[in-house]
């Protein structure tokens, strides 16, 4: 089950399966890509918390009973069905926070990955043990870990399964900062993250997310083609008239 809770323009999105540790079936795991594509969609929503139902996990992993039952097609199938929730979480129109209370291991960690912020409780513990399973990452880890974390960090943990704690994943940055309650401090980013201009905030989400993939020449410009291209909307205006007024800025999103 997905639970979905409004606060003025921040969403909460929580996977409530406290029972099996919040661990994704076919069923929750397809309603959770059907609400983040309502919500990608949804302007009203400035920014977006993923968590996890209680406070032992945040995502404890796939259904691995109902993964050691597929084929190769069916198991091509799941794959795509996660990557398609880590898609959405990663490419939608507004920030993305992950509130990582306990387990994110597995689909769990790359649902985190797929967010444009993490934030872990001290009891999170986080990694990509699908090595143990004889089987590998299936919904990003190998790409995302990546660009996160560095090729030798990520290498590391894929390989060897490891689970790190808040702290260690603080320190190689896998996430952003560590903090009880967990969700306050998502909460607390969320809203500030909702003030600020859509438009601004889409656009550099849009460029950031290219910044380690395709020729870095064109990234610049087009950095600078979009630079100037804000310019011409209601926001940019208000902002920095609102600056020159020494006022608070009152963002339309247009």
């Amino acid at each position: 089950m997905i639970k979905v809770e409004r606060e003025a323009a921040t969403v909460l999105v929580t996977i409530d399966r406290p029972e099996a540790m919040n661990a994704l079936d076919v069923a929750t795991l397809t309603e959770l890509r059907d609400r983040l594509r309502e919500l990608a969609a949804d302007e009203s929503a400035r920014a977006v918390i993923l968590t996890g139902a209680g406070e032992k996990a945040f995502v404890a992993g796939a259904d691995i009973k109902y993964m050691s039952g597929l084929d190769v097609e069916q198991a091509k199938e799941w794959g795509a069905l996660g990557h398609e929730a880590g898609r959405l979480l990663e490419t939608m129109p507004k920030p993305t926070i992950a509130a990582i209370n306990g387990f994110a291991l597995g689909g769990g960690c790359e649902l985190a990955l797929a967010c444009d912020i993490r934030y872990a409780a001290t009891s999170a513990k986080l990694g990509q043990p699908e090595v143990n399973l004889g089987i590998i990452p299936g919904w990003g880890g190998t790409q995302r870990l990546a660009r996160v974390c560095g090729l030798g960090v990520a290498k590391e943990l894929i390989f060897t399964g490891r689970i790190v704690g808040a702290d260690e994943a603080l320190r190689i940055g896998l996430v952003n900062a560590v903090q009880d309650p967990v969700l306050d401090k998502a909460r607390e980013v969320a809203t500030l993250l909702a003030s600020k201009s859509p438009i601004a905030l889409r656009l550099m989400k849009e460029l950031a997310n290219r910044a380690l993939g395709g020729d870095h020449a064109e990234n610049l410009a087009a950095e600078g083609e979009t630079f100037g291209e804000i310019f011409s909307s209601e926001d940019a205006k208000e902002g920095m008239t609102a600056f020159v007024e020494k006022r608070e800025p009152r963002f339309s999103g247009r």
